[in-house]
């Protein structure tokens, strides 16, 4: 370990890592290389924590973990591995979430650093309140491809994770994908990736169907959340077992793997609609059902069988259903665009020549077909809106794979700057961008100029936060309030809300306390224009002022916005108007001063003709199995939340936002996105305490090349 040996690291720093005590946010592709380079470092007390279970597509880049990990805790395994670097580090794992009551402020506390390697916004947001509240500094860090970035997040002096406006999400956790969708975008990704895995060219990190007689799968259909094997399930095994299938678990017990790949089972089975139909939708989601901790706080989803929705006799050839566009299909219609596709599909599939494969192309009617069934169906499955085929059509993009490489780059830096952290030299933290292209100066690590300061006007880390709600008082209810505004908007866990002028509760974190008022209009509880609402998590150690400002919305139009400052509340015609007055009235007071300083005939100096280079917003997201659905880059600042009815406007520009350092000052850089909102809340315990501002300690700058 390199503390251990003196003059690998300046005296201060090797005591430093010996004696700290580091907490690593996420076991995934970041996380187990942040835990390996920490051990290897010479840390000795870390903690770890991360609710996944392995899958089998995350051993291509996630090191530490192995064949015979599939199905048990990232956390747990990770520690193991890393012991095996160094027996003597105290190494904690915890399988749970990191929005657990039990991981409140004073938890945090007790850290001298915290590395986020997480994967989704509603964890990575949740962190970042933590650690202002316990004032660790945390080094955040994500990737999306080939690019990655790490940033400090320390309180009082820089932005912290939630200053600056996210953009609409675009990527996704690869668990997310496979094991708990949410979203319509999440079912299609899944449809796509299983055309690839029957049809096209197939990676082995995309494959979402468990491969038929795995020995792995066959062991985790008994498992529990932490992927170990039930006895009683082992036992009520039916049927008698076939010749194969005892030399299979022979060869399995002697250490040979025998797999049977999805492919080939399918075509072993003709392509029959009905098995292939069952093992995706019945047999896969009953799988998934026997881990127990993902359906702690989310709604399981309800398996389908193909005989309920097709019965046997019935005709399963209405191919004009297909051409229905626009019409949202049912289970039953999607369960027979299903069968069509898939025959059309593998009659082309079989005629292809040795290892060609078919391209899925949103243009070809079968392949986009068999994706808008498979989606739908997986979208009733988990109780997710179903789209119609159209919509579908429009959704599916392009997805960017997870890079080990990348992952290790933002690792090992995420660790360099856990040594300037621990020795407080904060000047040398800027943030750091990895790409794939070289910028002008030929680097492709690239760091910021400087260290971007707290924004004022963050609704979370300054001093008095508050928003002005623009929303239809007359049309939104309590529970939409709290869901969808609070809660998914505002990044909240468990918020009470009281009205200022009165005192009267309005929401409760305490169960059952006001759910009389949840199915009341805001207008009903004389919530209107001009109502302060104060708002606390008492979990995060968060409060927040929320101003009304009541509009009645169009039908079609979005029931409520987040802004940031008054301005933004006026009709738009009516700024135009003020803004030519105020330029009127600027161009007769400049006339006015160059008649009387006698130069009534010289030119206005007018504004500058030259072109000054915008700084590309960079948002820090995603981590190792993101998929990134690439969209077209020309939206608005409105960015819809959760419900085409619903949206956020994102906040102006301010000048607290983090720019890019000069030697890249003619490039873009690619935008890293982040997550879903994949980690369950808690309820409310920690007492609050109110943040002090801390000095910054400049030290000289240490450009990274």
């Amino acid at each position: 370990m390199a503390a251990a040996i003196d003059g690998v690291f300046p005296a201060t720093l090797q005591e430093l890592v010996k004696k700290s005590k580091v907490l690593v946010v996420g076991a995934g592709g970041i996380g187990c290389e942040v835990l390996k380079n920490l051990v290897l470092s010479g840390f000795t007390d870390i903690e770890i924590i991360d609710l996944d279970t392995i899958d089998l597509s995350n051993l291509n880049r996630q090191f530490l973990f192995h064949r015979e990990h599939v199905g048990k805790s990232k956390a747990r395994v990770a520690r193991e591995s890393a012991l095996s670097f160094n027996p003597d580090a105290k190494i904690t794992a915890y399988h749970d979430s990191v929005t657990s009551t039990d991981y409140g402020v004073n938890f945090f506390k007790k850290f001298d650093l915290v590395l986020s390697a997480l994967d989704n916004r509603a964890a990575r947001n949740h962190v970042n309140r933590m650690c202002l509240n316990a004032d660790v500094p945390l080094i955040e860090s994500g990737t999306a491809g080939y690019n990655g970035q790490v940033e400090l997040i320390k309180r009082g002096l820089t932005q912290c994770y939630e200053c600056t406006p996210k953009d609409k999400q675009r990527s996704f956790p690869g668990c997310t994908i496979r094991n708990t969708p949410s979203e319509p975008i999440h079912c299609i990704v899944w449809a796509k990736h299983l055309f690839n895995q029957l049809f096209g060219e197939s990676l082995e990190d995309e494959d979402i169907s468990p491969d038929a007689a795995d020995p792995d799968a066959k062991e985790k259909d008994g498992a529990d959340g932490d992927g170990e094997p039930k006895d009683d399930e082992k036992e009520n095994e039916k049927g008698e077992e076939s010749k194969e299938e005892k030399e299979a678990k022979e060869d399995t017990a002697n250490g040979n793997v025998v797999r049977i790949n999805t492919r080939q089972w399918a075509k072993d089975c003709n392509y029959d609609a009905g098995k292939l139909f069952n093992k995706f939708f019945n047999e896969d989601i009953t799988y998934l059902l026997r881990m127990s901790n993902l359906w702690k706080t989310r709604k399981a989803p309800v398996p389908v069988q193909w005989d309920t929705l097709l019965p046997e006799g019935s005709s399963g050839d209405q191919k004009d259903v297909a051409k229905q566009h626009h019409k949202v299909w049912s289970i039953e219609e999607c369960a027979q665009v299903f069968a069509n596709s898939l025959k059309e599909l593998s009659a082309t599939f079989l005629k292809l020549e040795g290892d060609d494969t078919l391209a899925w192309d949103k243009d070809d009617q079968p392949a986009m077909d068999f994706v808008a069934a498979c989606a739908n169906v997986r979208s009733h499955i988990f109780d997710i809106e179903r789209k119609s085929r159209f919509e579908i059509k429009s959704m599916a993009g392009n997805i960017i794979p997870a890079i080990a490489t990348t992952n290790a780059i933002t690792a090992g830096i995420s660790v360099m700057r856990a040594f300037k952290v621990l020795e407080a030299k904060w000047e040398q933290c800027k943030a750091v961008y990895a790409r794939l292209r070289p910028n002008a100066r030929n680097h492709f690590l690239v760091p910021d100029a400087s260290l971007p300061g707290p924004n004022p006007n963050c609704y979370v880390c300054a001093s008095d936060p508050a928003i002005t709600l623009k929303i239809d008082t007359k049309r939104m209810h309590i529970k939409e309030l709290r869901d969808e505004v609070l809660v998914k908007t505002l990044n909240m866990l468990n918020p009470d809300v009281t009205v200022q002028s009165t005192g009267s509760i309005l929401i409760s974190s305490e169960e059952g306390e006001t759910e009389c008022n949840e199915g009341k209009l805001l207008s009903e509880l004389n919530i209107v224009d001009g109502v302060i609402l104060k708002c606390d998590d008492f979990f995060q150690n968060y409060e927040l002022s929320i101003i009304i400002s009541h509009f009645d919305a169009e039908r079609d139009e979005n029931l409520f916005e987040v802004v940031a400052d008054a301005s933004q509340l006026k009709p738009k015609d009516e700024e135009q108007k003020k803004d030519t007055v105020e330029s009127k009235e600027d161009e007769q007071k400049t006339a006015v001063k160059r008649s009387a300083n006698g130069e009534g005939d010289s030119k206005d100096d007018g504004p500058s003709t030259s072109k000054r280079s915008r700084p590309t917003e960079v948002v820090e997201e995603d981590d190792d199995d993101c998929l990134v659905i690439e969209e077209d880059e020309d939206q608005a600042d409105v960015v819809v939340v959760a419900t085409d009815k619903l949206s956020v406007q994102s906040p102006p520009k301010s000048g607290a936002k983090r720019k890019p350092s000069e030697v890249i000052e003619d490039e873009d850089i690619t935008e890293i996105l982040d997550s879903s909102d994949d980690e369950p809340a808690g309820p409310t315990k920690c007492k609050r305490s109110r943040l002090d501002e801390s000095s910054s300690n400049p030290v000289e700058v240490i450009s990274i090349d």
